[in-house]
């Protein structure tokens, strides 16, 4: 551990001057030898840290779900090219760079950090071996070294001896309790945040080898940090139970506010969603509109918590547009007059379906119609022929019932005619 420390003394020197600068601030506080001072200045050198490094984070979340949408192509390509160990690697940067993906971008905030960490390892070691650095002068070693977490020296570690220990004025039970509480917070904290990454941001509909790999991680993790924390000063293990506990508030932040499309945390965000919305008929803030834009902009490939965020707006009378906002709808209304016709405010009219016919009636309905349309035509033609003219016909029928084919005026055929008008017979040539 001293030899990769040593690899990043280049940039001991700003880590131990941000240290000192903090400590100036503390001290005049709670006392420039005391434990308060020296160890919330190490828990703000993380915060300075972890503030600079957002951005990374940002691009740590959009490369990993980047990863998880390509997990399926992924797939496929290693098993089209199980047997071609060079084609599948090339066909991978094939896909990487037509999605403008980077694997490496998800271990970014990690190695950002390394430098940080080993270079404050190499001073928490120097104070403990008595030996100036950076800008620590003698005076500030001193200081430190007086310096006492819960009992524990600032310098001191876990499998340090008692004659060590004794010689930073603590004891060595004091010691390896302090440490082994913070390594087991450590630890547990590193769990959590794996944890709640896979069972409420991860989308639950798609099964891929990637998902078994960060189930793996959530359990070796803890194990490293456990293993590698009895040999950090406890400087180092405040510095790292730090940022694991940013990390993790950090993490809750983002599946509350920014879950991953088809998980858990999508689900319970797009609830909360619709009944603000619901409750306010609007969109009030930039993330909210962004959400419903990407939703609105995916159509028909919504997935099941999608589309029973816009079904509920729906129901409710609002209507999310292409831009992310949110607009009262008008309610259709049907409304019947008094000639028996119904209309539909507040939307497009409803189409009528015409009413059934009987046999019978689609008959006489169609003849009646053909004889208006010809009559309209030709006044003075007749769809039947007659031997009669049109002004000779009686007003009445004769009592013993007429058998004379009219247009519309029968309601049944006879047996053995055909249905509806009959054209008469010619007179047969003798």
């Amino acid at each position: 551990m001293d030899t990769i420390a040593s690899l990043f003394s280049f940039i001991t020197t700003p880590v131990s001057w941000v240290i000192v600068q903090f400590h100036s601030v503390y001290g005049k506080i709670f006392g420039p030898d005391t434990g308060w001072a020296w160890g919330l200045s190490i828990v703000s050198l993380v915060i300075l840290i972890r503030i600079c490094l957002i951005p990374l984070f940002v691009k740590q979340i959009k490369s990993t779900r980047a990863m998880q949408t390509l997990q399926p192509e992924m797939k496929k390509i290693q098993e089209r090219y199980k047997n071609d160990k060079q084609r599948q690697s090339e066909e991978m940067m094939k896909l990487y760079k037509e999605t403008g993906t980077n694997p490496l971008s998800s271990c970014l905030p990690i190695l950002a950090q390394s430098p940080f960490f080993f270079a404050l390892y190499h001073v928490l070691n120097g104070i403990a071996t008595g030996k100036t650095i950076g800008v620590i002068n003698q005076g500030l070693l001193e200081s430190a070294q007086k310096a006492h977490i819960f009992g524990a020296p600032l310098a001191a570690k876990f499998t340090d001896s008692a004659d060590k220990v004794s010689q930073l004025g603590a004891t060595l039970t004091d010691v390896r309790v302090v440490t082994a509480i913070m390594i087991v917070l450590m630890s547990s904290s590193q769990f959590y945040t794996q944890r709640q990454l896979m069972t409420k941001n991860v989308d639950t509909t798609v099964k891929t080898p990637f998902m078994q790999q960060q189930k793996m991680l959530m359990y070796v993790f803890p194990v490293m940090f456990a293993v590698f924390g009895i040999n950090f000063p406890v400087g180092v293990l405040v510095y790292w139970l730090t940022t694991n506990v940013w990390t993790m508030g950090q993490q809750m932040y983002v599946i509350r506010n920014n879950p991953t499309p088809g998980s858990k945390a999508q689900a319970a965000y797009l609830e909360r969603l619709q009944k603000h919305v619901t409750h306010h008929e609007k969109t009030r803030s930039r993330g909210e509109k962004a959400i419903v834009k990407a939703i609105v902009a995916k159509g028909r490939d919504r997935n099941e918590f999608e589309r029973k965020f816009i079904n509920s707006l729906t129901k409710v009378g609002l209507v999310a547009q292409a831009d992310g906002t949110v607009v009262k709808g008008q309610a259709e209304a049907t409304v019947e007059a008094e000639d028996g016709t119904t209309t539909t405010t507040g939307g497009a009219p409803k189409r009528q379906q015409p009413k059934r016919q009987s046999k019978s009636q689609r008959q006489s309905g169609t003849a009646a119609g053909g004889a208006k349309a010809a009559g309209e035509a030709e006044p003075k033609t007749s769809l039947t022929k007659s031997d009669e003219p049109q002004d000779a016909k009686p007003a009445a029928k004769p009592a013993g019932g007429g058998n004379k084919p009219g247009a519309g005026t029968r309601s049944k055929a006879q047996s053995g005619q055909r249905k509806g008008p009959q054209r008469p017979k010619s007179p047969s040539k003798k």
